[in-house]
């Protein structure tokens, strides 16, 4: 009992510490967002563009998107920080690996096993997995 009490608060803890980091980067700045009036108005331009002009732009932005997402697969930063996703592979050990692979793949799937049939083991491979490799995103 008084092992999973500790747990809990520690598990508190760091939800506290990483939430506002979380819910910050999350945040919509309210300058960015655009007017309703500015939206009206930039889709009545692009519809009276002739219709070579808005191919080319579908294109452009089609390609941005793909440039987009490569770039995102070939450097794509970690979810957490590496002291929160050490936090998490001791106390939560699937959690860890999936905030550091970013995608739920075979380690973290072993990890998950490694927990529920041992604790142990899964937070070895855990903290293996967080601090020996880096991230493939």
């Amino acid at each position: 009992m008084k092992k999973t009490f500790t747990r809990m608060l520690l598990l508190l803890l760091a939800f506290a510490t990483v939430m506002p980091a979380f819910s910050a980067s999350l945040a919509l700045p309210a300058s960015n967002d655009p007017t309703p009036a500015n939206v009206k108005d930039a889709l009545t331009a692009f519809k009276n563009l002739p219709a070579k002009e808005k191919k080319a732009r579908f294109k452009a932005a089609k390609k941005a998107l793909r440039q987009f997402k490569a770039d995102k697969m070939a450097g794509k930063e970690p979810i957490a920080s590496t002291v929160v996703q050490v936090i998490f592979a001791i106390l939560i050990p699937p959690l860890g690996v999936f905030l550091h692979e970013g995608v739920i793949n075979s380690r973290f799937w072993i990890d998950l096993l490694l927990t529920l049939l041992f604790y142990v083991p899964g937070m070895i491979y855990a903290l293996v997995v967080v601090l020996g490799t880096p991230s493939k995103g």
